[in-house]
């Protein structure tokens, strides 16, 4: 299953924008507050359940200059999958998008994508959020 979140636009150059989100311990300030619990992160992973009971674990992998920001799933994923951070820079400063890759059986799929795509819009919307107020 592939999600593609909604584009945020945040009025910030793209080297500070990337310099937040590359630190896997600041995914904290963009999840949704009332539907996450039992937050853990170091500096390169963290984990976290969606309500629902669904824990979410995120590896950092890798970055790619300003631009790219690459997690993959954690040891305790319901299932494996990819999650790229992709942002350009504009006129006004810097969009930003999140992109998902699960696999999963049809089932699961059919549960989940709502959930997961809601969570990925609050994300990218609360980049903007979190640097305009």
């Amino acid at each position: 299953m592939i999600i593609e979140s909604i584009p945020s636009k945040v009025n910030q150059p793209i080297s500070v924008v990337f310099d937040f989100l590359k630190n896997i311990e600041n995914l904290n300030f963009l999840l949704p507050q009332d539907k996450i619990t039992a937050w853990t992160s170091t500096s390169t992973e963290c984990s976290f359940k969606i309500q629902g009971g669904i824990i979410i674990p995120l590896v950092l992998v890798g970055v790619i200059d300003n631009h790219e920001i690459n997690l993959v799933s954690g040891a305790k994923s319901p299932f494996p999958f990819t999650l790229t951070v992709k942002l350009t820079e504009t006129n006004q400063g810097t969009e930003g998008q999140l992109f998902f890759d699960g696999k999963m059986s049809k089932t699961i799929q059919f549960l989940a994508e709502k959930p997961l795509r809601h969570l990925f819009n609050t994300m990218t919307e609360n980049i903007k959020v979190h640097f305009e107020g």
